[in-house]
């Protein structure tokens, strides 16, 4: 089966993942989705990951983050961008998610960056996804 979105379909496993209280989730990797994946880890969305080399595209495992009342600390995950409706952003334009609980994550000509580092860098680029 072809894949359309490899994004959207990876944020979908992980949120599901979640919704069922999964420790974690066996994800495609790509270098994008890798790029994502280090963003959450890095502001705390996640408790770790691991690259597992296959001979082919390879995979992401991907350990969650639960509060000690077993909730998630991810809400939500959310695609912005798509394949047939590209969003692009300028840097003034990039929003902060839910009052700066969350972030977006924007590809720019730097790679990869939060929200907060997009504007502080003054660089707009295609609004990839939300986390909060």
């Amino acid at each position: 089966m072809s894949v359309t979105d490899l994004i959207a379909d990876q944020l979908t496993v992980m949120r599901n993942a979640i919704k069922v209280g999964k420790k974690n989730a066996l994800i495609k990797r790509s270098g994008i989705i890798e790029g994502i994946v280090e963003i959450a880890k890095r502001e705390g969305f996640i408790e770790n990951y691991k690259v597992i080399e296959d001979n082919k595209q390879g995979k992401i495992k991907v350990y969650f983050k639960y509060l000690d009342d077993g909730t998630s600390v991810v809400e939500g995950l959310q695609k912005v961008s798509k394949p047939g409706r590209r969003e692009y952003v300028a840097s003034e334009d990039v929003k902060s998610v839910m009052g700066g609980v969350g972030i977006s994550i924007v590809s720019t000509s730097q790679g990869l960056l939060t929200d907060e580092e997009a504007r502080e860098k003054e660089i707009g680029g295609e609004l990839i996804c939300r986390i909060w």
